[in-house]
């Protein structure tokens, strides 16, 4: 998907560029001597050059990739008003979970707090969508995922809770 995105950026960059400079030579009025036309010339392919670089720049792969390798562990969450169904409720400490995050009905913000409510990470969960995210909890004990963006009349009822247990060797 990025590489079309850029693909057609750069397409359209050129198309652009072309259009410029088609327009710069059929300018009305006496015509330029060959100083100011080397000038536009010239400011056009900086255009161009800047915008392939912008382009570039900013069209890297995104969102990043997770973190999976071996020991990896997937959890799918699944939301609706106003629930969250996670499919593990123990997961051990010191891994990292691939949290894969789906809603089936309106746009829900996934939190996941520790014991002192503290915000760990988060995710959007959109409709359409399988949004992910990879996080390692390194302490055991109890998590609460809550709802962060308000979705309506029973929104704070959007509670669920899972566990990280220690492994042992």
């Amino acid at each position: 998907m990025q590489s079309n995105v850029l693909l057609i950026s750069l397409v359209l960059m050129a198309a652009m560029a072309v259009v410029f400079y088609v327009a710069a030579r059929a300018s009305d009025g006496p015509e330029p001597g060959p100083r100011a036309n080397s000038k536009r010339t010239g400011l056009i392919w900086a255009m161009l050059v800047v915008g392939v670089l912008v382009s570039v720049g900013t069209l890297r792969p995104w969102p990043h990739a997770l973190a999976s390798t071996d020991d990896t562990i997937n959890v799918a969450i699944t939301s609706g008003q106003w629930w969250w169904e996670i499919d593990t409720v123990e997961i051990p400490a010191g891994k990292p979970v691939n949290f894969s995050v789906t809603t089936e009905d309106v746009t829900h913000g996934l939190g996941i707090y520790n014991a002192d409510m503290r915000l760990l990470t988060q995710v959007q969960a959109i409709p359409g969508y399988t949004t992910e995210i990879t996080y390692t909890f390194d302490e055991p004990g109890q998590y609460e995922i809550l709802c962060m963006e308000y979705c309506g009349i029973a929104h704070h009822e959007m509670v669920n809770e899972f566990e990280v247990v220690s492994v042992e060797e």
